[in-house]
């Protein structure tokens, strides 16, 4: 088992607008991750994720595909110490 961390994610492309906040929530859940995703004014969507790594980068890998009428350009990801501060996952407006 690896150990629990926390990951700050940016993702870029056609990410809004596209069912991509839904999609990312979804497969958080799958994996029992927590923590929440927004959209940003400059047209990314931010990810803030913790639980186990390789769970964690298995919602990368999905993450870099999205949803069907997305095109994602690029995953960007910060490794942390786990905050502790989440108990579930949300999508934040």
């Amino acid at each position: 088992m690896t150990s629990r961390v926390r990951a700050h994610l940016l993702v870029s492309g056609r990410v809004q607008g596209v069912g991509y906040r839904a999609f990312a929530a979804r497969e958080a859940v799958q994996r029992t991750l927590v923590g929440g995703v927004r959209n940003l004014d400059d047209g990314r969507v931010e990810l803030e994720v913790e639980g186990a790594k390789d769970l964690i980068e298995e919602l990368m890998a999905k993450l870099q595909v999205g949803p069907l009428a997305a095109r994602v350009t690029a995953v960007i990801v910060e490794w942390h110490p786990p905050s502790e501060r989440f108990t579930d996952f949300h999508i934040w407006y």
